[in-house]
Formats: C-alpha cells, structure tokens, sequence
C-alpha cells in the first residue's frame, strides 16, 4: 500500500477501483461535475429551500481545477453543477468560482451530462464526478473517475454502488464534514500534482496568476431542465 493510500485509508476511505487504475483513468480527466445536496452540505434544506456550501470545499475544487491545468499544459477544465433541484447558493458558488455551467432541476442527469459535454466536445470518461444518492447513478454509471460521497445513514445504497462498480471511490468523510475537499486532494495526489498546486498557488507568479486570468474569463452558463431538456435560464 502506497504513502497515500496510507493517508486517505486511515480517514476512513474506501477504494473501490485499484488505484494504479484510477490514476490511470485520472490521466484523461478534463471536466469535473458535481451534484450539490449531499455532496457540498449535509442534504439539509433552509425555509427557503436552499442548503449551503463551505469555503473548504470551495478551495478544494479550485485547488483540483489548478492541477489539471497543470497536467493539461494550461487547459482549463470544464466545471459544472448538475443538481436536482433550484439553489440559489449553488449557483452563487458557480458564479463566483466561475465554473462553466449549473443545471437545475436535473432529474434525469445522464441527459443533463450529454448536453454538457456537447456543448465542450467532451467524452464521459474524460468527466470526473462527485455525487451522494441514486439520483445520480446514470452519470457515476459513464464517467471516467466517480467519487461518492459517504453517508453512513445509507449502507444498503453504499453496498449496491460497490457491488455495481458505480464508485471508484468511497469518501472517509461524510456529507457535511468537507468530504468534496477530501476528494478534490485525492485526485491531485494520484495525479502526483499536489505539491506542485501547493508550490505554484504560494508563489502566485506566473503559472497560477496565468491559471486564475483564465478562470475568471468563464462567464458561467445557467440551465433549467425542462421537458424539452435544458433551457437557459
């Protein structure tokens, strides 16, 4: 067992695919999707129907985006939001973190996936997704690397998405507790681009100077899946 199989197995982790084999699929990766209930918070909702995000999780998937534009040469990932229902602060992190695209009101997310990768030319094994429940199971059934997000009030749920080989990775750390962080600091340690995020983000100049320009020229896309699909917003 390698140091950082160490490292994420003493959190709790599980890898479901070996992880010479994840690494390998992770080499391909050029877009990150993730559903939001579940996977950024804990699931639970305000009055007004919204749930929350942290900034640590927020970090996190900045910090990934960066490392695969290193491994890509300078191309800048495709990030997205693909989520069941209408939240305002998913979108807020969106625009903020100037990911390409949100969809809301996905219920059937596969067809949501394709529209996405559509419109960037991409390929579901070139996607990494995040994701917590079944509703998600049609994109974590075609995408490349697939990170589920643990909840341990579900272990029925957890056992079908292993038994399925829906899951390349199971999360030692629940819904809540910045289990996006988790994942988004696996990926980059598989890709052996850690602590070169961390050399790059200290000294600022040029390569993620270079890097951020490139992110905050994205002006973020917003969807809402009807019955014929999803229509701008």
């Amino acid at each position: 067992m390698t140091e950082l199989e160490k490292t994420f197995t003493s959190l709790g982790g599980q890898f479901v695919t070996p992880v010479d084999t994840l690494t390998e699929k992770l080499k391909s990766i050029r877009a990150i999707v993730f559903d939001w209930d579940g996977v950024f918070n804990d699931g639970i909702k305000t009055e007004a129907g919204s749930s929350s995000f942290s900034e640590v999780d927020s970090m996190g998937t900045n910090l990934l985006r960066f490392g695969l534009w290193l491994h890509h040469g300078g191309q800048l990932p495709v990030a997205a939001i693909i989520t069941g229902v209408i939240n305002t602060l998913s979108e807020t992190l969106v625009r903020r973190e100037h990911f390409h695209a949100s969809y809301s009101q996905a219920k059937h997310k596969i067809d949501v996936l394709h529209h996405l990768l559509n419109q960037h030319n991409l390929q579901p094994h070139e996607v990494a997704f995040f994701f917590d429940d079944a509703l998600d199971l049609s994109v974590s059934e075609v995408a490349g690397v697939r990170i589920m997000i643990r909840r341990n009030a579900n272990p029925l749920f957890t056992q079908y998405v292993i038994q399925n080989g829906l899951a390349d990775y199971v999360t030692g750390n629940q819904s809540g507790q910045f289990a996006v962080r988790e994942g988004c600091e696996l990926l980059l340690g598989l890709l052996g681009q850690f602590d070169n995020v961390m050399n790059e983000r200290l000294r600022y100049f040029p390569a993620y100077d270079q890097y951020y320009q490139q992110r905050q020229a994205i002006v973020p896309s917003y969807w809402v899946v009807g019955p014929n699909g999803p229509e701008i917003k």
